[in-house]
Formats: structure tokens, sequence, C-alpha cells
């Protein structure tokens, strides 16, 4: 039985993000690991700072990974550390980088048996994004290659800052059977470790299969 999934909308570690507390007692765990892959090129320190100053008012430390480019995922030490984690958390920028610098590499592969190990992996904005494959194209919103911890899923992070125009085009482009779920910013779409989904937090979570909204029962 895997561990619980949580794919985030984005402004993660905020007011409204009452999931987080509720991950970390399933977890069991009192240290997070934190991966700022996505964000190697645009500050990634400030992601392990803003996690470092939000867990602990939950007395929960930070173990921060400097996975940020390709060679940090071959690192023998990095993928022990993601081996022995309880909860693994994926936040940051560009979800096109997280997905370059993981994608069939080590790291890769223990953050998939740590979670089917019984792991929380938690991924927010382009960690949430990259965590499913295909994946949304930032770019256009189209639809790319992702990691495929989740098969024949595709997540809109921050759905609620989204054109109209942008999501129709999104869903108008995604493959027929696919299931795309939008999850609004400091919201979460959560999968317990016995397959249940639900929604948490301070937003919405749709999910649309062919246009047409369906019920959260029916994501893998």
């Amino acid at each position: 039985m895997s561990g619980h999934l949580a794919l985030v909308g984005g402004d993660e570690w905020q007011e409204g993000c009452t999931f987080d507390a509720e991950l970390v007692e399933a977890a069991g765990a009192d240290e997070i690991l934190v991966l700022p892959t996505a964000s190697a090129y645009e500050h990634p320190e400030r992601v392990v700072a803003a996690a470092a100053e939000y867990f602990k008012g939950m007395g929960v430390g930070v173990n921060a990974l400097d996975v940020l480019r390709r060679p940090d995922a071959l690192a023998q030490a990095n993928v022990d550390a993601v081996r022995s984690a309880k909860l693994i958390y994926l936040a940051g920028a560009s979800a096109m980088h997280l997905r370059s610098v993981l994608v069939h590499s080590p790291l890769w592969d223990a953050v998939v048996t740590s979670w089917q190990n019984g792991a929380t992996v938690v991924g927010s904005g382009a960690g949430a994004m990259a965590l499913c494959d295909p994946m949304v194209d930032p770019r256009g919103g189209a639809f790319t290659v992702g990691l495929g911890l989740l098969d024949n899923m595709a997540v809109v992070a921050a759905a609620d800052t989204w054109s109209d125009e942008r999501a129709h085009r999104t869903l108008q482009l995604a493959p027929a059977g696919l299931l795309v779920v939008a999850v609004d910013e400091r919201t979460a779409v959560i999968r317990d470790a016995s397959g249940v989904w639900r929604s948490a937090g301070r937003g919405n979570v749709v999910a649309y299969r062919d246009g047409h909204p369906v019920a959260l029962d029916q994501l893998p």
C-alpha cells in the first residue's frame, strides 16, 4: 500500500494550507525532505527558507536536498536521503526543469519506491504538474511527458489564476479519456493510503474528463 500523495495548486506554506499538518501527522514525520529542484535557477534557497519557517511552527524540521541539476539526481547520498524520508516535498517554479533533472534517474526511482513503501509525497505548483503523465506544459497549456507517478492524469496548478480562455484551450487539447484536475492555489487534492481522494485547503479542486466535470473518486 502506497503512502499519502498530495498535489497542491501552489502558493504553498501559507495561511489556508491546513492540509500540511494532516500530512505531517499521517506520515509520522518529524522532518520534511524538501527538493527545491524546480526553482534551481530562481533562488532555491528561498524555497527552503520558506519551508523551514513554516514547518517550524509545527515543531517539524526541514532537510533541504540540493538536487538542482542532473548530476545531483545521480548522487548516491541524495538517493539514500530520499529512501529514508517519511515526507518528501517537491516545490518550485519550473515543471520542465524538475522533469529534466529527475526523469529516469536513480533519485526519481527512490521517490517512487519510497512512496510505494508508505512515504508521503507532496508536489506543489510545478511539483504537482510534473508528478503526473502527461504533464500540462506551462508555456502554453498543451501537454507533454511528465514523470508519471500517476498515469492518465494531468494537473493544472494555480487554476484560479488561469484565464477562462487558457483553461478552455487546455481542456480542448486534452487527449480523449484523460483526467485533467484543476487545483487552486493553497489547495490540495490528496490521495490517502487506501486510494481515496479528497480536496483540502482554501480553494477548489475540479476534475474533468473529455471537458466534463467528474467526481474525485474517478481519479486513479
